[in-house]
């Protein structure tokens, strides 16, 4: 996996469930879609329980980083959820997909550590686990702070649409 001699990445726990949360609602926050601390704190009760019980289960896969200089202080991190996927034809129509989706997500840098190449390190922890289980196809949501990243490393817009 790619290293950094000022910041370590580390798989995410069970019991890291309350950190990955924190961060969930912290990225809301921070894109204006959280008109409240009722909102946060709901937010952060409902997703607790799912992160919990999908990292129990491998559903989500996520990692953390933490500056080597303060080992145990967790100032981003950022995962996959792995979601079913029905086989479906290849790009160019010869083949056949199958296999899991990873939706990355929870992408979130603490404000006072940014621009310091944490982000780029998450995902490229999440692009290598991508490549060393040949998911074929990765997805996210970018904001447009972050589209930047995600495009640097190849992230192409796509013709999704959504509803609602």
């Amino acid at each position: 996996m790619p290293g950094n001699a000022v910041f370590r990445i580390r798989p995410a726990q069970v019991e890291d469930a309350p950190a990955v949360a924190k961060h969930r609602v912290e990225m809301f926050r921070d894109m204006g879609r959280i008109a409240s601390d009722d909102t946060a704190t709901a937010l952060k009760d409902a997703s607790l329980a799912l992160i919990h019980e999908w990292l129990a289960g491998g559903g989500y896969v996520g990692w953390l980083a933490e500056p080597v200089a303060r080992p145990g202080l967790v100032v981003g991190g950022a995962g996959v959820q792995l979601r079913p996927m029905l086989p479906r034809p290849s790009a160019d129509g010869r083949t056949l997909v199958a296999g899991p989706e990873a939706y990355v997500m929870n992408v979130y840098v603490e404000r006072a550590w940014r621009r310091r190449g944490v982000a780029t390190l998450l995902m490229e922890y999440i692009l290598g686990y991508v490549r060393e289980r040949r998911l074929r196809r990765v997805t996210l949501h970018a904001t447009p702070e972050g589209r930047p990243l995600y495009e640097k490393l190849g992230f192409v817009a796509t013709n999704e649409l959504r509803l609602g």
